[in-house]
Order: C-alpha cells, then sequence, then structure tokens
C-alpha cells in the first residue's frame, strides 16, 4: 500500500512549468520529491559536480591511510595519540562539510521573498 495515497492536480503556466522541470532536473529529484520537499521547507540543491564523488574517494582513502599509520604507530609506539586524533577529526569534519555544501538540502526561511519558487507572489 502506497504510503501517500492523497493525489493533488494543480496548474501552471508555461513559464511556470518550465521553471519547475529546469529546477527538477538540476536537483535530480522526481517532481514530485521536488515539491514534497519545498512543501517541508527545504530548498534542494543541485546535484553535485562528476569529481565531486572523486574527490570524496580520495579523502576516504587518506583517511583510511591515516587509520594504517595510525595502527602501525601504534604497534610500535612512536606517534602523538592526541596530534592523530586532531588529524583524524579535521579530516572527518572536512569530508561531512563538503557532503553538506554540495548535496544537503537548505532550509528554506519564509521572508516573503517568493522569488526562488519562480513567482514575485505567495501561492
Amino acid at each position: 500500500m502506497l504510503k501517500r495515497s492523497i493525489k493533488i492536480m494543480f496548474r501552471l503556466n508555461e513559464k511556470e512549468q518550465q521553471f519547475l522541470i529546469k529546477q527538477v532536473q538540476k536537483s535530480g529529484l522526481s517532481q514530485e520529491a521536488f515539491i514534497r520537499a519545498l512543501i517541508n521547507g527545504y530548498v534542494p540543491k543541485e546535484l553535485p559536480p562528476p569529481d565531486y564523488y572523486s574527490m570524496l574517494r580520495e579523502l576516504h582513502a587518506i583517511g583510511r591511510n591515516l587509520n594504517q599509520l595510525a595502527t602501525k604507530a601504534n604497534t610500535t609506539g612512536h606517534i602523538d595519540k592526541t596530534v592523530f586524533q586532531y588529524e583524524a577529526n579535521r579530516l572527518r569534519k572536512a569530508v561531512q562539510d563538503i557532503i553538506e555544501a554540495v548535496t544537503a538540502p537548505e532550509r528554506r526561511f519564509d521572508n516573503g521573498n517568493y522569488g526562488d519558487l519562480g513567482c514575485d507572489r505567495p501561492p
């Protein structure tokens, strides 16, 4: 059974439809998911650039290398654990910031400006 059983139909003019289609394509979401995000107060972000995932893989590889270095250092006793933990946390934060900056939807605050929805007045 569908979790969303209520169907809502509405009309757009040509300009609004073209704007919606363009925004949906940029986000990579379906029209339904895009509109649900807006209803819930979020503005979906555009799809990340093609090299985004390769950058993330590289950062994760660095993290794995740091982990291997830490393991080796722990067995030999030649590393400052505080310094290593600081660097590992920095790396983790950098990865998280990249993910958030590129893919996480942003909370939309209602300031009366509906220009980001493709019109100059409230719906």
